[in-house]
């Protein structure tokens, strides 16, 4: 870790404790690689934080709030999460039609979440106050979108919440990571589990203090049908919706935000948007599944086996490595070597070569290095990888283009058909169709 970074992080560090209260109940949880706009407010790591400069919080990383060395160029720190007291205290984010003073409650309403599906009939906690869900809706702010919610004058019961649709139904699939209260019920590994205490996500069999099982939902949530729903959103976000990609990957490692992917997919909007909407999903489908293959189901960030990665190949008359530098795999495709940092960086407007790390702190740049080889790059094949799904080549010749070299001709068919399986497994979820050759 370079002293910058150390001198930065303790600076948030110092800020953040001698910052004032803040009251962040419905502020939004900050998303590495969400698009931020100058005076949003965020809460990260216990305290409050408004945008000074959309575009380098938008960029996150080193601009992270409250733990990237550059988070003070970024952001302003409004002050810890808590009850707002005195009159000193920063500027809340209530609305001024709404109440201020904290409504009696029955049970345990999740805090709304921007961003999280919500089901008809869901209560939730937003600014001292309670909404119910009148219609689904894909995290719609309360105070605004009065179709979709409705005021109601306590929370009921305990249950309700986007995380569990009750004890006698079918329970949402347990997502790691995800913020769950005291009653909730969530499906897992073909069981059901009641939370007995408020855990961020922790794996229901392993944190046996924080969960129990339960018979309520008959285990039945975590099937991998498909939703009759259409999913929101366009281009990719039309074909795979966020509640899909976390049933898809449940034991993620949290870099590998949605939002992300879904903001790297602008830069690349022809990805999993040309041609029918089978195709899409087959598009979807392949490209998750090689990325997923490559990254322990999204959990690598980084390369384990961590080298220099400088090479002739990378043609170091154009692309010398930067003294201290290292090329080692990062992100979903594991970008590595000095010549595709040059290369990626180039197409994407970004000194990667100078600074590789940018791929491993930002969750948008490390989904647009992988859509950069995914559409532009032959690699070990004859074509990019999407160019071999939209002209109907086959998912075998996705794996070609990533590793085909070492894995196809018979180099290692257990990987082919790991890949493929993660292919079937991801369409069974959207709905798709699988194609021809699917191997190599």
């Amino acid at each position: 870790m370079n002293l910058r970074k150390i001198v930065g992080v303790a600076s948030a560090f110092l800020l953040s404790t001698q910052a004032y209260a803040y009251n962040c109940n419905g502020v939004a949880q900050y998303v590495d690689g969400r698009s931020y706009s100058n005076n949003a407010i965020v809460q990260n790591v216990g305290s409050a934080f408004s945008c000074k400069v959309g575009g380098w919080c938008t960029v996150g990383g080193p601009y992270a709030p409250g733990t990237g060395w550059a988070a003070g160029d970024a952001w302003t720190n409004l002050g810890s999460c808590g009850t707002t007291t005195t009159s000193s205290t920063p500027r809340s984010s209530t609305p001024s039609n709404t109440t201020s003073s904290t409504p009696s409650t029955g049970g345990n309403c999740p805090n709304w979440a921007a961003g999280t599906n919500y089901t008809v009939g869901v209560v939730v906690r937003y600014n001292n106050a309670f909404y119910r869900a009148k219609n689904e809706n894909p995290g719609y702010d309360p105070v605004i979108s009065t179709w979709f919610w409705e005021p109601v004058a306590s929370c009921p019961g305990g249950t309700n919440s986007s995380s569990s649709s009750g004890n006698n139904g079918t329970c949402a699939a347990w997502v790691a990571g995800r913020m769950y209260y005291a009653g909730n019920t969530v499906s897992y590994n073909g069981g059901a589990f009641r939370a007995k205490y408020d855990n961020p996500g922790y794996d229901p069999l392993v944190s046996t203090w924080y969960w129990e099982p339960t018979s309520g939902c008959n285990g039945t949530g975590a099937s991998s049908s498909v939703s009759s729903t259409t999913n929101p959103g366009t281009g990719f976000a039309a074909v795979v919706s966020e509640a899909q990609f976390n049933q898809m990957f449940p034991g993620r490692n949290l870099f590998y935000s949605y939002a992300g992917l879904v903001a790297a997919t602008k830069t690349y909007p022809t990805f999993a948007g040309t041609g029918d909407l089978q195709l899409k999903k087959r598009e979807a489908a392949a490209a998750l599944a090689n990325f997923s293959h490559e990254t322990g189901s999204f959990v690598h960030v980084t390369e384990i086996a961590r080298g220099l990665y400088c090479s002739d190949w990378g043609n170091l008359a154009t692309c010398p490595c930067e003294p201290g530098k290292q090329y080692y795999g990062r992100g979903p495709i594991q970008l590595s070597h000095n010549g595709n940092y040059c290369a990626a960086g180039a197409a994407l407007g970004l000194d990667l070569r100078r600074n590789p790390e940018i791929v491993e702190q930002n969750a948008t740049v490390a989904w647009q290095t992988a859509l950069w080889f995914w559409m532009t790059q032959s690699g070990s094949g004859y074509r990019p990888a999407h160019d071999n799904i939209v002209n109907n080549y086959g998912f075998g010749e996705t794996i070609r283009t990533i590793n085909g070299a070492i894995e196809c001709n018979g180099g290692n068919p257990a990987q082919v058909q790991s890949r493929i399986n993660e292919f079937n497994r991801i369409l069974q979820i959207i709905g798709g169709t699988a194609g021809n050759n699917l191997g190599c």
